[in-house]
């Protein structure tokens, strides 16, 4: 069967003087397809062959069963093998494929008044290295369903800290509190949420909400349309924002983030409303922000220091005073800070790290360790030091008179008993005392001095007798004795 257009071309060229041989050459057909197409007075669609099937007789039964309930194609082999049907499954499942009439919903569009609801959702941006580490790049998206205006923030978690903090951020950037807040069914806000039942909402969230003033209503279970406007939000972040946009850190995201939301996002002509969100914003009717402190957002978590006095939490570790070495602790997580309690006491505070195998120290919980360990080795140093002998001790109080740091004496003079022994150190401390030498260089110097080698003498060496006997010398001159004397 050929196309339309290639029968014009047929009759085109028959029309230039090409003969039968000609046109197949130049249409690549056949000479008797050629034939054939010249002979007719028209093109016409030749009818599709269609074959017969098992199925054709009960054709109309199945278009009725199928308006009448959404049968599955097993449940109707069952009824057409009652009505006589001897086909198999495969056909039967084709057929109701074709003849099943659409499924599609309908929904209504919804409206809200000026302050009355906001939608919440998380998105995902990909991930973003952090440090050696790679962490999932979350975007928290917040929209007032009356003017669309959007409230957008990344995050490195999606866990409850992060949640309720972003909340709290984007009320602060609307000025105010909507008077209902429509979230998904996550674990954050949501306990459960079974079909047809209330949601059972997270303890949290309902004192979160309680605190500012909103009511959480919670979708069904698989109905996205309800909370249409955030998802259509995420959408938009992904497709407007993020589309192309280098994750170099996540504080340059963040930025970059809320100028696109003053400049593009909540400055263009939303699809639906044709109007500007930041223009319709004006309209909204906030609830006002509470004139309290600002609520807590941290989440608590027991945890248990080690022997290196550390807490592991989020796979880094978090110092705390080495005296909570071994013990029990309390840490409270919030997105961006670390805080650690020892009963009712706050022994430690860290800003929180998104990396992984970090290891973050203050210097201050090792100070005190150090400063003990010292103490005892000094101690030590001390009292091998009056060991040495009865007289030490009064050595020590002269060092402490005549010296501004003692210890450090009282350190290399230990340090020499090492090198030489206790009895030569001690005999040059005797020395040093009767010299009144209060130092631990004199003592040194008494030590090195003793333990010098001395050259041994060699052998006399005499010229020969002879040479001696032979020596001419000159008489002496004894004149100027006596000019002295004269004088």
């Amino acid at each position: 069967m050929i196309g339309y257009e290639l029968y014009c071309r047929i009759r085109q060229l028959s029309e230039q003087g090409l003969s039968v041989p000609q046109i197949a050459t130049a249409g690549g057909l056949d000479e008797r397809t050629v034939r054939y197409w010249l002979a007719q007075p028209a093109y016409r669609q030749r009818k599709a062959f269609r074959r017969t099937s098992l199925l054709d007789p009960f054709r109309d039964l199945l278009v009725r069963w199928l308006s009448e309930h959404p049968y599955t194609a097993a449940q109707l082999l069952n009824k057409l093998r009652e009505a006589g049907y001897s086909g198999g499954y495969s056909i039967l499942k084709e057929l109701v494929a074709k003849l099943r009439p659409p499924t599609q919903k309908a929904y209504l569009t919804l409206a809200f008044e000026p302050g009355e609801c906001a939608q919440v959702d998380w998105g995902c941006a990909g991930s973003l290295a952090v440090g050696c580490a790679r962490r999932r790049l979350s975007f928290f998206v917040m929209v007032l369903c009356y003017s669309r205006k959007l409230y957008v923030e990344f995050t490195l978690l999606e866990r409850q800290e992060q949640f309720l903090a972003c909340h709290q951020n984007a009320f602060q950037y609307f000025g105010g509190v909507p008077r209902k807040v429509m979230v998904d069914n996550l674990k954050s806000a949501v306990l459960s949420h079974p079909a047809g039942q209330p949601a059972v909402y997270h303890p949290r969230y309902l004192d979160f909400a309680r605190y500012y003033g909103f009511e959480p209503r919670a979708c069904n279970a698989r109905a996205g349309n309800e909370k249409g406007r955030v998802e259509n939000a995420v959408g938009y972040v992904k497709k407007n924002f993020l589309a192309g946009l280098e994750l170099s850190s996540l504080a340059a995201v963040q930025g970059a983030a809320r100028r696109w939301l003053e400049e593009v996002a909540n400055r263009r002509i939303h699809a639906v409303t044709r109007c500007m969100p930041e223009a319709m914003f004006a309209g909204e009717k906030l609830q006002p922000l509470p004139v309290r402190s600002v609520y807590d957002t941290g989440m608590e978590r027991d945890a248990v220091a080690t022997s290196l006095f550390r807490v592991h939490f989020d796979g880094n570790r978090y110092s705390v005073p080495a005296r909570c070495a071994g013990t029990r602790v309390r840490l409270r997580a919030y997105a961006d800070k670390v805080l650690l309690y020892r009963g009712e006491q706050l022994v430690a505070t860290h800003l929180r790290s998104y990396e992984r195998g970090r290891d973050i120290v203050d210097p201050e919980h090792e100070s005190a360790l150090v400063a003990q360990r010292r103490q005892a080795r000094d101690q030590h140093i001390l009292q091998r030091f009056l060991r040495l002998s009865a007289e030490t001790e009064r050595y020590y109080r002269q060092l402490a008179e005549h010296r501004p740091n003692p210890f450090f004496h009282v350190r290399k003079i230990v340090a020499l008993i090492e090198i030489y022994g206790e009895e030569k150190t001690e005999r040059a401390l005797r020395d040093a005392m009767e010299f009144g030498a209060y130092s631990a260089e004199y003592v040194a110097n008494l030590l090195e001095q003793r333990s010098r080698r001395l050259p041994e003498p060699g052998a006399l060496h005499v010229t020969r007798g002879s040479d001696l006997l032979e020596l001419d010398m000159p008489e002496t001159d004894l004149s100027i004795y006596e000019e002295g004397n004269h004088a």
